[in-house]
């Protein structure tokens, strides 16, 4: 096919264009030109704002693509326009997340039926309602959109690897701290569940729903494989020969109250158990997950490594936010006590 990735940069659509390449499609990228990566050989790049609506529909009108692979649609008035953009596209994958799911769910394991966000402007709601303009589309005018929902995916690229843990997203100091020994927050009581995924394992569902994606559907891409927290890091300081991580619980509440304007994703996400049931995506489009936490965190660390993108454990808030909460314990132990 003639696809067109729009992205093509971050952490999945870096992975969709080299296995795009490798199944021998034509591919070409649509982004702004700012980020620093190296694409495969015999792939075009055409320099746009996808949030420039009006250009941005001309541009699709010039390139005339076959299928699509739209990783850059976040609000409601760019679905709205990537359907005026490609009224005879064969094909349009759009990329949704799993942040569109109202919290918390009603069963277990999370599966593509679970109740969606209302509309609204952070992240997951707005993602939540172009999924509902492309469903209206696909039903009154066939417009063939096949939705895919990954979970957290992280890799080498993108932004600090797409890391994270209770202190915020896209921070590495926390590998500083594990390879230290030092002690790292860890929301509540370390027991709910979180799955991450590799990017490589994300893209290949993308590559596959170009020919296998049934349109008007939707596409859970998250592993099934869940850990609690506290295994989590466990199991990333052993991949990294670091030490049995020290880790210290504080209720997500805490850690908001401290720092609110880097827990919007433990609100939103973290602080829920998230275990998925992925078997439409395995039978659909082969969505079957190779790479362990652990193999795929030796590898971002690695190339973190290699980008000296590891920031210094300092600059982490744990050690002033263990100390605020052992304080707040003392007090109010001590209050009721008396």
């Amino acid at each position: 096919m003639d696809v067109l990735v729009i992205g093509g940069t971050g952490i999945i659509s870096t992975g969709i264009t080299e296995q795009l390449v490798d199944a021998d499609h034509d591919v070409t990228l649509y982004n702004r030109g700012k980020t620093d990566v190296s694409v495969p050989d015999g792939v075009e790049q055409v320099h746009g704002d996808r949030e420039a609506l009006d250009q941005f529909e001309l541009d699709m009108e010039a390139l005339a693509p076959t299928a699509v692979v739209d990783m850059r649609c976040f609000t409601p008035a760019e679905a709205r326009s990537a359907i005026r953009a490609f009224p005879e596209v064969e094909r349009y994958v759009f990329c949704s997340t799993v942040a569109a799911y109202d919290h918390p769910v009603d069963s277990y394991p999370i599966t593509e039926t679970a109740e969606r966000k209302r509309a609204g402007e952070n992240y997951g709601e707005a993602k939540a309602e172009c999924e509902r303009i492309f469903d209206r589309a696909h039903e009154e005018t066939g417009f063939p959109v096949v939705t895919l929902r990954p979970g957290h995916t992280y890799g080498e690229g993108g932004n600090r690897g797409g890391l994270c843990y209770s202190l915020g997203w896209e921070q590495t100091a926390f590998i500083d701290r594990l390879r230290r020994g030092l002690p790292i927050v860890v929301h509540d009581s370390g027991t709910s569940l979180w799955a991450s995924c590799h990017r490589d394992d994300v893209a290949a569902a993308f590559v596959a729903a170009l020919d296998n994606g049934e349109t008007g559907e939707h596409y859970q891409v998250a592993t099934e494989t869940s850990h609690a927290w506290d295994n989590y890091l466990r199991r990333a300081a052993r991949a990294i020969d670091a030490p049995e991580p020290e880790l210290v619980h504080v209720p997500t509440e805490f850690i908001a109250a401290a720092l609110p304007d880097q827990s919007e994703l433990l609100t939103r996400d973290l602080k829920y158990s998230l275990a998925y049931d992925s078997s439409k995506a395995r039978e659909a489009l082969g969505f079957q997950p190779e790479i362990s936490w652990a193999d795929g965190f030796r590898r971002t660390v690695s190339w973190l490594d290699e980008q000296d993108e590891i920031d210094p454990a300092e600059s982490s808030h744990d050690d002033e936010l263990i100390v605020a909460w052992e304080q707040a314990l003392e007090t109010g132990l001590s209050a009721f006590i008396e």
